[in-house]
């Protein structure tokens, strides 16, 4: 008897038909070159994750501005149209993999990039911060509709490209999430001192994306669904968020963590403590779920193929994300599909994360370790 899985069965998003309801969540993956644009080890990576037969790829993130939008170095950008070429490559090498759909994932880094600050930079900020000592200057309402003019720009060249969505970066701190926290945000302005105002950022970015690639083009966002730290946003204006972000024009949600992440180390002390699969986000995403019509991943602790059909099945979640799984073994979904449901092989150690700086991508560690014994040897 063939047993049918939901996991498995497609989901349409604004038109985007995607094979099965596994998303890969975007990461810096540090492959870039300077000037953020693809590279071979690029191609390779996206790839190998079309041919592991995943629904929905999300690119690791794109900076829409230039400088002052970049986060880390080897990230991506797409905040000129010589970048076009690149994409176009990475996309068809995913098309031509498979089945898999694409994503890009675009940001503005804010005052949140440690890379600008170590060369020198002042950061853009929200809101001028007296206790802050990285050199940073509040941005004028010209510079704020700028940065929401370099969104939509973005959005546009990414749909040349031929990506098949967009994605939002509307979590860990970056600008999206600085504009929504009362953290961060602590302006009195059209754009702050009030949650109704401190969330104009976000609809006004929706509100100009959707006019400059069109009504039938997927527009999606990672949003940091409340703050991780005291006095941030909590879960009540998050969801109050999503409910006007849906009614502006948003086509699907994946749900993390705003200012104060830490989600890898949350999900490292889970995983040491014996809670293997342990979805971090869980309670909020249905939370979400209950509060929009729209299509809710969550992501953050997804390890084996049971918990993943509980999301959907049991919980009512339309798509389940991962990312450090995908980094071990980037064929892992297809594994689930072909009948072979043992956990994924990742062990949460968040030893992955590339490092440019030293000439090192992002990699599996224990990956990583086993070419260096075989150079050795």
């Amino acid at each position: 008897m063939t047993v049918s899985y939901r996991i498995f069965e497609p989901i349409t998003i604004k038109g985007m038909t995607l094979q099965n309801r596994i998303m890969r969540s975007a990461t810096w993956d540090g492959t870039a070159d300077e000037s953020g644009g693809v590279t071979e080890d690029s191609l390779k990576l996206y790839r190998a994750l079309a041919e592991g037969g995943i629904g929905l790829i999300v690119t690791g993130y794109a900076f829409v501005s230039h400088p002052l939008g970049q986060a880390n170095p080897g990230q991506y950008g797409i905040y000129k149209d010589d970048l076009i070429p690149g994409w176009k490559k990475l996309v068809q090498a995913v098309h031509d993999a498979g089945e898999s759909k694409i994503a890009m994932q675009i940001v503005h880094a804010g005052i949140n990039s440690r890379y600008l600050y170590q060369k020198g930079e002042t950061l853009q900020a929200v809101s001028f911060l007296p206790d802050l000592t990285r050199p940073h200057r509040e941005m004028s309402g010209r510079e704020i509709e700028g940065i929401i003019a370099d969104f939509a720009a973005a959005a546009v060249r990414a749909r040349e490209a031929g990506f098949d969505a967009v994605q939002l970066h509307g979590a860990h701190g970056y600008l999206m999430s600085q504009f929504a926290s009362p953290i961060y945000n602590r302006r009195n302005d059209f754009w702050g001192g009030s949650p109704e105002k401190r969330r104009r950022f976000h609809l006004k970015v929706i509100e100009k994306v959707r006019e400059a690639v069109g009504e039938d083009y997927p527009l999606l966002i990672k949003l940091g669904i409340r703050d991780a730290q005291p006095g941030g946003m909590t879960l009540a204006e998050g969801l109050d968020l999503c409910r006007h972000m849906a009614a502006a024009g948003m086509d699907g949600i994946e749900i993390s963590i705003g200012v104060g992440a830490g989600s890898a180390a949350v999900t490292r002390a889970a995983f040491e403590t014996g809670e293997k699969d342990r979805v971090v986000f869980l309670d909020e995403a249905v939370a979400v779920k209950k509060e929009i019509s729209l299509p809710v991943a969550v992501v953050n602790g997804i390890r084996t193929f049971e918990k993943a059909e509980e999301l959907v099945t049991v919980y009512g979640l339309d798509m389940v994300s991962l990312c450090r799984p995908f980094i071990r073994e980037p064929g892992l979904a297809r594994r689930w599909l072909n009948g072979d449901t043992r956990p994924a092989a990742c062990i949460s150690c968040n030893q992955c994360f590339p490092d440019p700086e030293k000439g090192r991508i992002m990699e599996c560690s224990e990956e990583r370790k086993l070419r260096q014994r075989r150079k050795k040897a």
